[in-house]
């Protein structure tokens, strides 16, 4: 008990509430329908990210996270939904496409066991951390809005809404290896490149998903269930 009480008031004051806000605003992105909404929390998202990055001495990737997550990945989104340079198909708002309460069930059993198997990782495999969970809550965040993000990917049939879980997936992957391998130079680099990656992936997405949208309408981003917004 003693133990867990000097674990908290070491703590960072504003650690714990980046580490809140990622995690709200993942959520929120996650699993808000509107999609519109969904993508202004992702930028949110990014912008805390950034702020994240810097409160674990990571300069560098503050400032790619800036560019690359704030300034081009949340406009990738927002162009996808056709908010930014609209064409002919009208812009997308809303995802009403429901799974059945059995899927549901499933993926979130998913999650919760790869959100187990990450914890006891972290607590029992990777014994030499660079920063150590126990004194930064941003990387008990991290491994929330990983498993988060990988059981709404799973669930998910919206296609914009899986690329919003790979975003939040990689950022959450991202800050877990800040975790293990430290904020050095040459980790900056490596995960700047992942993070370069990720952007060229998010802008691949946004344009196919706008292409299938002028090819085939709304049903092609959720062949199950999009065509309860078709109708709308």
């Amino acid at each position: 008990m003693t133990a867990s009480l000097d674990a908290i008031e070491s703590f960072d004051a504003i650690e714990v509430l980046l580490a809140l806000f990622l995690t709200a605003s993942a959520l929120v992105c996650l699993f808000d329908r509107h999609l519109v909404r969904a993508c202004y929390f992702f930028v949110a998202f990014t912008a805390a990210m950034t702020a994240a990055w810097w409160q674990l001495g990571a300069p560098w990737l503050a400032a790619v996270e800036l560019v690359l997550g704030v300034g081009l990945t949340g406009p990738c989104f927002f162009y996808a939904l056709g908010h930014v340079l609209p064409g002919a198909s009208s812009p997308l708002e809303r995802d009403k496409f429901s799974e059945p309460w059995s899927r549901v069930a499933m993926r979130v059993l998913l999650a919760l066991a790869w959100f187990v198997m990450v914890g006891a990782a972290i607590r029992y495999v990777v014994a030499d951390m660079a920063y150590a969970p126990s004194e930064h809550p941003l990387l008990v965040a991290g491994v929330v809005i990983a498993a988060t993000a990988l059981g709404a990917f799973a669930l998910h049939r919206h296609l914009l809404r899986r690329l919003l879980a790979f975003n939040l997936l990689g950022s959450a992957v991202f800050i877990l290896l800040a975790g293990v391998a430290g904020t050095s130079a040459t980790a900056q680099a490596l995960i700047s490149l992942g993070l370069l990656v990720a952007w060229l992936g998010s802008m691949l997405g946004a344009l196919l998903i706008r292409q299938l949208l002028h090819i085939e309408g709304v049903e092609a981003l959720g062949r199950d269930g999009r065509t309860e917004e078709g109708a709308t």
